[in-house]
């Protein structure tokens, strides 16, 4: 008969594994089992806590949809996010550094020339923004693909919006041979994750609050170097030192500059204030495939 003692319950489920065919799944689910039982033990896990803590994983999973990934939003609440991201994201000084996906990514973004407007009708003052993607040795790289989205000035993506039916503030663009890109957009606002969900529910429980410092998504990808997911944050917003999501870093803060109106920076005139922001980002080279 298998021994359900707890001294003995632990090394039974992990003595289950040995025919697993897999060693790295082995390994994961071995060092799973074991966690999952110190923290019963050390916290003394009550059946009620326990039925608790499955309800709210349920809900989680409920709350999912082709539009909303409730179950990024726990796992960045929780910083496990920004801990994956920051293991699997070790670059040399000088690379810009790596933070979280976020749950608002989409595929086939449309794509866009350098240049064009991509709020296409989202709310927002306008902001123009500029950069360059580079390697580490400073060398310019041409053709990144170079995918861009953020909320608008109400807080939302537009995949938060039922009844839209194209995307706004979102596009994919190729830097330049020079390694220049230039769109128009919006300004970047602090905004709150959803929180009328599970997830809302814990956060409130813990006191904490669920808002986002003001920022611009970012992935970058390049044939021979690493793939970028980054932010670039706004300097001069809230939460920066308190992001629900963990996902700020010094060197992707950076100055949204205000301008009277006058003229863009791509000639035209604005008729009201704008703002531009330029930032640089640099690709780590891809290690050679074994």
């Amino acid at each position: 008969m298998t021994p359900t003692a707890e001294p003995t319950l632990t090394q039974a489920v992990l003595d289950s594994f040995a025919g697993c065919p897999g060693d790295r799944l082995r390994t994961v689910m071995s060092s799973l089992v074991r966690h999952l039982h110190a923290f019963a033990s050390e916290v003394k896990l009550s059946e009620e806590e326990w039925f608790a803590g499955i309800r709210f994983l349920t809900e989680v999973g409920q709350t999912c949809d082709d539009k909303r990934q409730e179950f990024i939003l726990l796992s960045d609440t929780l910083g496990l996010s920004m801990l994956v991201t920051a293991l699997n994201n070790e670059r040399p000084p000088g690379c810009t550094e790596a933070t979280v996906f976020g749950p608002f990514f989409v595929e086939k973004a449309p794509e866009v020339a350098n240049g064009a407007d991509i709020a296409q009708g989202a709310q927002g003052e306008p902001c123009y923004v500029s950069g360059h993607v580079r390697s580490l040795d400073g060398s310019p790289i041409a053709n990144a693909q170079i995918d861009v989205w953020q909320s608008d000035e109400a807080g939302f993506y537009d995949v938060q919006y039922a009844e839209l039916d194209q995307h706004q503030a979102r596009a994919r663009l190729h830097s330049r041979a020079d390694g220049s890109f230039d769109f128009r957009s919006i300004l970047a606002v602090p905004y709150q994750i959803p929180n009328d969900g599970p997830v809302g529910k814990m956060l409130a429980n813990l006191a904490r609050h669920a808002w986002r410092p003001a920022h611009l998504h970012f992935m970058i990808v390049a044939p021979g170097y690493e793939r970028l997911i980054t932010h670039v944050f706004r300097s001069d917003g809230p939460y920066l030192d308190s992001d629900a999501v963990f996902g700020v870093r010094p060197t992707l803060v950076a100055d949204w500059l205000r301008h009277e109106a006058g003229v863009a920076p791509d000639g035209t005139r604005s008729d009201k204030p704008f703002y531009t922001l330029d930032y640089a980002f640099v690709l780590n080279p891809a290690s050679p495939a074994a």
